[in-house]
C-alpha cells in the first residue's frame, strides 16, 4: 500500500493526530498516534522489552533534522537507525539524500512512509532491522544517522556494531543524544571498532517546559 492509501489505512487503524514541527525554515506536518501509551504491548515487552518510543516526537530528532537540513545530499546514501515518525528521514530526502529508513517496529516504517508522502509526495526506502541480528545484505552508506537511541546500556554496543558494519570507509555517522545512560559506553565502543574520529556539537533545545542539551556526535573511521 502506498501514498494516500497508506495514510488512510493508518488513520483507520490508529487514533491519530497531526502535529506541525519546524525544521530550519520549513514546517513538517507529522501524522502520529495520539497517545503512544495506547500502543504498549505486554507481549512485545515480555519478548524483548520493546516499548513504542517510535510514536512520539523527540527533541533529539528535531535537532538532528535541523543539522541535516544544512547538508547538501547530492544523491549520497543515508541510513537512519530508528526512524520513528520519519522527521529525520523526510529532512534527509528533502536535502537530496538517497534514504533508507529503518526501525524495529513495522508501524514506524508505515508512519515514516506516510509522513514522507504527505510532506514530499515521495517516500524513502524502508527496512526492518534488528540491531541484534544485522542483515548480511545491509550494505554501506555515506551517512548513518540516529536520534536518541542510547537509552539502554545494551544499545551502546549494538549501535556501534551497526555503524562499524554499515558506514562506508569515508562515511560519517551523526548520532543525536540528550545524555542517555549509554552514551559514554557508546563512544568507547565506537573507538574500539576503529571509529575514532569523533566530534561533539552540543545544541540547546527549548520548547515550552522542555529544556534539553542535545549533543550531535559526528563519527568517522580512523583516517
Amino acid at each position: 500500500m502506498k501514498g494516500d492509501g497508506l495514510v488512510r489505512d493508518l488513520e483507520t487503524r490508529f487514533v491519530t493526530t497531526i502535529v506541525d514541527v519546524d525544521v530550519a525554515d520549513e514546517s513538517l506536518s507529522i501524522l502520529k498516534p495520539r497517545n503512544s501509551d495506547d500502543l504498549i504491548s505486554e507481549a512485545d515487552y515480555v519478548r524483548d522489552e520493546r516499548l513504542p518510543y517510535w510514536a512520539d516526537v523527540w527533541p533529539s530528532s528535531l535537532i538532528l533534522a535541523k543539522r541535516l537540513a544544512d547538508e547538501a545530499g547530492h544523491g549520497r546514501s543515508l541510513l537512519e537507525l530508528g526512524c520513528g515518525l520519519g522527521i529525520v528521514s523526510i529532512t534527509a530526502l528533502r536535502a537530496g539524500f538517497r534514504v533508507v529508513s529503518s526501525d524495529y517496529y513495522e508501524d514506524a516504517l508505515h508512519f515514516t512512509r506516510a509522513n514522507a508522502w504527505r510532506n514530499l509526495r515521495r517516500e524513502p526506502a524502508v527496512r526492518m532491522i534488528d540491531w541484534r541480528a544485522l542483515p548480511g545484505d545491509l550494505g554501506t552508506y555515506d551517512v548513518i544517522v540516529a536520534a536518541d537511541v542510547l537509552y539502554e546500556m545494551t544499545y551502546a554496543q549494538l549501535v556501534a556494531d551497526a555503524l562499524a558494519a554499515a558506514l562506508s570507509p569515508s562515511g560519517t555517522a551523526i548520532i543525536a543524544d540528550p545524555g542517555r545512560i549509554a552514551v559514554d559506553q557508546f563512544v568507547d565502543a565506537c573507538q574500539a571498532r576503529g571509529l575514532t574520529r569523533i566530534e561533539r556539537d552540543t545544541r540547546p533545545f527549548v520548547e515550552g517546559a522542555i529544556r534539553q542539551k542535545i549533543t550531535l556526535f559526528s563519527i568517522q573511521r580512523a583516517g
